[in-house]
């Protein structure tokens, strides 16, 4: 019989993503306050590590920490939800283009796989879900990416991006049809060997459009789109 794996994480690093988890799958709701010492009695920890992992969140922009209040989940800003989805385009269009060459046979077919099971949701649409699978295809596209610094930032920009919005699909219901045909069309370049700037413009305009849908039903006046640099 296996004995479970040990648990190789720093304790800041386990309350980090414990932490985050619960932000992202809004569980600490905006405005939840944190209290130290109660996290780190529910994972049987000091309030040293909790408070490392609670700056670590504070600079991701997932926490703030006011004097003689204390930390809070971050109030949910649209400025800030655009900032990130401008980011993320410039990010993960780079990560997508650099693990393009890396990605075999299995991995097309994965992404393919996950594709396909957003086609067929499409008939009993469902935000979340949709928005689960979304993330999924693009990890399978991008975690091949050499650079770790860039995959530390895509990811931390995902998760800033789920306590942002539960899911953007929720606003732009329509966008999610497009959004698979996009997905396609990038597997095609990766497939065939594209260039890698055109693989990563692909990427990136996939990621704008949806910024772009959600800005043009939310704030008409803002939707100016992004260039394509």
């Amino acid at each position: 019989m296996s004995t479970p794996a040990a648990d190789t994480r720093s304790k800041s690093q386990r309350a980090y993503d414990w932490i985050r988890e619960r932000i992202a799958e809004q569980e600490f709701t905006p405005g939840y306050r944190l209290v130290l010492g109660t996290i780190a009695g529910e994972l049987d920890m000091s309030v040293v590590p909790v408070r490392e992992a609670i700056r670590q969140l504070e600079a991701e922009g997932l926490v703030t920490f006011e004097r003689n209040i204390g930390a809070r989940v971050a109030m949910v800003d649209d400025s800030q939800y655009r900032y990130s989805m401008q980011a993320l385009s410039i990010l993960e269009g780079a990560a997508t283009a650099l693990a393009a060459r890396a990605l075999d046979v299995d991995d097309i077919r994965r992404a393919r796989e996950i594709n396909e099971l957003m086609t067929e949701s499409l008939d009993h649409f469902d935000p979340r879900s949709f928005t689960r699978l979304n993330q999924e295809f693009h990890a399978v596209l991008f975690e091949r990416c050499a650079n770790p610094r860039m995959l530390e930032l895509v990811q931390a920009e995902w998760a800033r991006l789920g306590h942002l919005r539960d899911s953007t699909f929720s606003f732009v219901p329509g966008r999610a049809q497009e959004s698979v045909r996009e997905h396609e069309h990038v597997l095609a370049l990766i497939e065939r060997g594209a260039p890698l700037t055109e693989i990563e413009h692909a990427a990136r305009r996939h990621r704008s459009a949806t910024l772009d849908a959600y800005m043009t039903h939310e704030h008409p006046d803002q939707a100016l789109g992004l260039p394509n640099f």
